[in-house]
């Protein structure tokens, strides 16, 4: 008759290691999320400050909220637009704060946010040419029309994901986008012809 032996302190033992392995599991989660959502969430932060050391810090604030919230984690239906609504809310503050639009006509900065795989320089200068040209346009909108424009055209947001992160209907964001739109085909219309 073999019955085994538990001890009191063999049960600690393996629920210290249980835990262990359980907080491990949640470290490296929140590391891959880190590693997935940076680079998308940086284009949020860096659309709306225009800044790359302001969009960085904003990125790493939104990842120590996560971090300090991370039991909530489990709970998040769609961790992305949970991320940029994060980044979203944080920027409006820090834009809010500083109750100014810091803007940079640098191109080292907006090759950060430009894809130029595959173009020689010529074809690169002149695409991050016509993207500073197209962010200027952008920024020339009124602020809830760029706001969807930004989420719908550069991050590819749906209008659902659009409405969770500005906390609106999904109506009003397709009403905006579609202002937006028009406003867009119009400025750079005029900058067409003024050339």
């Amino acid at each position: 008759m073999s019955a085994s032996l538990t001890l009191p302190w063999m049960e600690i033992a393996t629920s210290a290691v249980h835990d262990d392995t359980r907080q491990h599991a949640k470290e490296e989660a929140l590391a891959a999320l880190v590693e997935q959502y940076a680079p998308t969430l940086y284009r949020v932060a860096f659309s709306v400050l225009r800044n790359a050391a302001d969009a960085e810090d904003a990125v790493q604030e939104a990842f120590l909220r996560v971090l300090r919230h991370r039991d909530a984690l489990d709970e998040v239906r769609d961790q992305r637009v949970w991320l940029i609504r994060i980044v979203w809310n944080i920027v409006l503050d820090r834009k809010r704060r500083a109750k100014t639009r810091p803007e940079t006509d640098d191109i080292s900065e907006l090759a950060r946010v430009l894809p130029a795989t595959g173009l020689s320089a010529e074809e690169r200068a002149s695409a991050l040419q016509h993207h500073a040209q197209v962010l200027a346009q952008v920024d020339k909108l009124p602020g809830k029309e760029r706001e969807v424009l930004v989420l719908s055209a550069f991050e590819e947001l749906s209008s659902v994901e659009i409405a969770a992160v500005l906390g609106i209907t999904e109506s009003s964001v397709r009403s905006r986008l579609f202002r937006a739109r028009n406003l867009m085909a119009g400025l750079l219309e005029r900058t067409r012809s003024a050339r």
